[in-house]
């Protein structure tokens, strides 16, 4: 059984949460402090998206004080993280690199793009849309943020 429920209940009711949203103005620093205190006690949170969706230092004082009981991720924010970052040392995390988007499945889809983009650029024929990120010197894809 599935039901769609808002935001708040989400966050207030889910043992776990697992967070792929892309980076908008909108997810950008969603899972901030008065969203992680709204979470489930002793939930986990897990996001494979980007690491700018969970806000670094609340997510830090949510697990030492173990509001969230683990938090799991494959993305950084800034990332490359520098060695300080204090998700290398916070309490019941399972970090790792950035996996989760290499699957078989989605390899031959990064495969199938670079060989149409570069057939593209050599036989000097215009781009898809969906492969431009910048145009005119502005953001032109929806999946990009200007920092």
């Amino acid at each position: 059984m599935s039901e769609f429920v808002s935001f708040d209940e989400l966050v207030s009711t889910s043992d776990a949460i697992y967070n792929s949203c892309t980076i908008t103005p909108e997810t950008d620093n969603l899972f901030d402090k008065d969203v992680l205190s709204r979470m489930k006690k002793h939930s986990y949170l897990v996001n494979t998206a980007r690491g700018k969706i969970v806000n670094r230092d609340a997510l830090v004082e949510a697990l030492a004080s173990e509001h969230l009981q683990g938090y799991a991720g494959d993305v950084w924010y800034p990332q490359p993280a520098p060695a300080d970052h204090p998700w290398r040392t916070m309490p019941r995390n399972a970090m790792t690199v950035h996996y989760s988007g290499m699957t078989l499945e989605a390899q031959k889809r990064i495969e199938d793009g670079v060989k149409d983009i570069l057939e593209r650029f050599f036989n000097h024929e215009p781009f898809q849309d969906k492969d431009i990120i910048v145009a005119s010197g502005r953001i032109a894809s929806k999946s990009y943020t200007a920092k």
